[in-house]
């Protein structure tokens, strides 16, 4: 029985682990590699892997809205005498392109001028917002599509709809010729117009987000000042031009063209916040998720 007790005694475990992982189960110890790092570290590596695939589709999809729509536009533009083109050299057709695009907007104007103005506003707030993100320095295929879609959709809706009517209000407001009537009308431009279309997109754009009208009403109260002092900067001298040279069915073309540098203030006064609120939830988020692990 001593052999027999000797020869099947459990040798003695060394104190430090030789590798792998240590289980003490009723005083004896069993040591190896139980696995759980490889799974742990696998996992990781296939989190990880699953958000660089989210992320080059994500700028998949952007390369290929961004290329297509330009495409689009070039080809619009480049072939809007397509009908006369036989005989025609490249010379003749890029000769003639820029006056037979504007005869074509004009013709648009006298068929259907508000949806002329909307989609022209829908376009100009789309580009207006992927700027406001590349300048914000997102890379300029990795833009928030859905920020820049509610955008040029508040554009198109409201904005060349909006637009179309107030500069026709504007001149019943002020129907006299005398040398005030410009500066008269930059200045309410400025104060009235400025006021209600800024807080018709910064709501708009507010429950397009989902936010909760508290919420939107709160940040609207920070960033209205700021926003409507921002404008002054640009809009007076370019409204100079609007009211005291451009004819009042071209005003909006005119606009949205000086648009693309306000849409991008605009936008980046509408999001900031919006944005910074979401990256602190993330954050408490992470951080309660951390504590009760």
């Amino acid at each position: 029985m001593g052999e027999m007790a000797a020869g099947g005694r459990l040798e003695e475990q060394p104190e430090g682990p030789i590798g792998g992982s240590q289980v003490d189960i009723g005083g004896l110890a069993f040591q190896g590699d139980m696995g759980g790092g490889g799974f742990a570290g696998g996992s990781g590596g296939a989190g990880a892997g699953g958000g660089d695939g989210n992320k080059m589709l994500d700028r998949g999809i952007n390369t290929a809205i961004v290329l297509g729509a330009s495409t689009y536009a070039l080809t619009k533009l480049l072939t809007v005498d397509h009908d006369y083109w036989h005989g025609w050299t490249i010379f003749e057709i890029l000769r003639y392109m820029p006056e037979h695009n504007w005869s074509a907007y004009e013709e648009a104007l006298k068929t259907n001028p508000v949806l002329a103005k909307m989609m022209i506003s829908g376009v100009v707030y789309s580009l207006g917002d992927w700027i406001a993100q590349c300048y914000e320095g997102k890379p300029i295929f990795e833009f928030d599509r859905a920020r820049m879609f509610r955008s040029g959709l508040v554009g198109f809706t409201l904005h060349g709809s909006l637009s179309h009517y107030y500069y026709h209000f504007c001149e019943a407001l002020f129907p006299f010729k005398d040398w005030w009537v410009v500066p008269a009308k930059v200045v309410f431009d400025q104060t009235a117009w400025s006021a209600i279309w800024n807080s018709i997109y910064f709501v708009v754009l507010g429950f397009l987000r989902l936010e909760s009208p508290a919420t939107i009403s709160s940040e609207l109260k920070s960033t209205f000042w700021p926003m409507l002092t921002a404008g002054w900067k640009l809009w007076p001298f370019a409204h100079l031009v609007t009211y005291g040279l451009v004819p009042v069915e071209q005003r909006l073309l005119w606009v949205d063209c000086v648009e693309l540098i306000w849409v991008t203030i605009l936008s980046t006064y509408s999001n900031e916040k919006s944005e910074a609120r979401n990256s602190e939830d993330a954050s408490t988020s992470n951080a309660s998720n951390d504590n009760s692990i």
